[in-house]
């Protein structure tokens, strides 16, 4: 059983719930239940059987629009271990890894999940997502989200818990991997053995947030000869203020969150043609990149006692998908009491 993205709301579902001042409350439908604001309360009875996108009264004849949460509102909202990578990056990472049906797919770290939660989709039921990560915190978390958003634990997604240069190997062989997907600080370690694992024409993608790992990265990837030129971006969105004729860019907008640094895998024994390029500072020595070590580039940690809670509340949001999933499924397969009743 997959979870539901359309049609009329029913019991278990996740509804959005925006008010007049947009204001936004995420809520789980249960037979009974209540969702209460400071100015009156919603019955979860008089949402269930109503078509997604919805206008309802409150008790005191205020009106809220009720949706199902898009994918991009769940990430948003979910419980986080690890920094997300945000939507506007995500398709770019879809886009430029061409991620596809089908495809055999490698993403470390795992993060929060986010990005696991996208490329499943992608991938669909005929493709695997293998997702990577060191800290077991952070990949229960990535689980619990997933759950709570598919309500499921998806068949063909695997998370393994430990380095990727020694765990790739032992879980996918050589060139059997269509896209590799490197979120991580020190990316530049893993190459090689993304290497290994890409099948010839299999594109590898970077995302890394600094300028410095970006060079690093991109320089890693060039000097091994078994890539083509990589290719580095980044993306910022700039939503518009529209009203009348007062038209303008919004005063915020989001700019960089990081880069994104591609590249495709040669054919073994393929030695790519040599570019022309202007005069440039491409030389540098070790005492150049010193400075962009792990060590030196720091990592922004999550406290302990703030990681044990989102492990807690991923843990609930996933065990909720768990309970939604599993009691529709139950009530669809019930037999039909009216029905097996003989007729007097």
């Amino acid at each position: 059983m997959t979870a539901q993205f359309s049609g009329e709301f029913r019991a278990g579902d996740r509804v959005q719930i925006t008010g007049p001042k947009g204001r936004l409350n995420s809520i789980t439908l249960e037979p009974g239940g209540v969702f209460h604001t400071h100015r009156g309360f919603i019955d979860h009875d008089a949402l269930i059987g109503l078509p997604d996108g919805s206008v309802v009264e409150n008790s005191v004849g205020v009106e809220h629009l009720a949706l199902r949460p898009l994918l991009t509102d769940f990430v948003m909202a979910m419980p986080r271990g690890a920094a997300i990578i945000y939507p506007k990056d995500a398709a770019q990472i879809l886009a430029q890894a061409d991620v596809f049906p089908g495809a055999t797919v490698v993403e470390a770290g795992v993060g929060s999940g986010a990005l696991s939660l996208w490329l499943l989709r992608a991938l669909g039921p005929s493709g695997r997502l293998s997702s990577f990560e060191r800290r077991e915190e952070f990949a229960t978390i990535a689980r619990e989200n997933v759950a709570g958003f598919t309500g499921s634990d998806p068949a063909n997604w695997s998370i393994t818990v430990g380095d990727l240069t020694e765990a790739l190997p032992e879980i996918h062989d050589d060139h059997t991997v269509d896209r590799v997907i490197l979120d991580m600080l020190a990316p530049w370690e893993c190459i090689e053995a993304v290497a290994a694992a890409l099948k010839p024409g299999g594109v590898v993608l970077c995302y890394v947030a600094t300028v410095t790992q970006l060079s690093r990265v991109t320089e890693t990837i060039r000097s091994t000869g078994l890539f083509t030129n990589p290719d580095p971006s980044e993306t910022m969105v700039r939503t518009w203020h529209v009203e009348g004729l007062s038209v303008r860019p919004d005063h915020r907008m989001i700019g960089h969150t990081g880069f994104l640094v591609t590249a495709r895998r040669l054919a073994p024994g393929s030695v790519l043609p040599e570019l022309k390029r202007r005069a440039s500072k491409s030389d540098f020595s070790d005492d150049d990149v010193e400075a962009w070590t792990p060590g030196a580039l720091g990592e922004r940690g999550i406290s302990p006692k703030s990681l044990r809670k989102r492990v807690r509340q991923a843990s609930a949001s996933g065990a909720a998908g768990r309970e939604r999933e599993a009691t529709v499924s139950d009530a669809e397969t019930a037999p039909d009491a009216d029905a097996a009743t003989p007729e007097g």
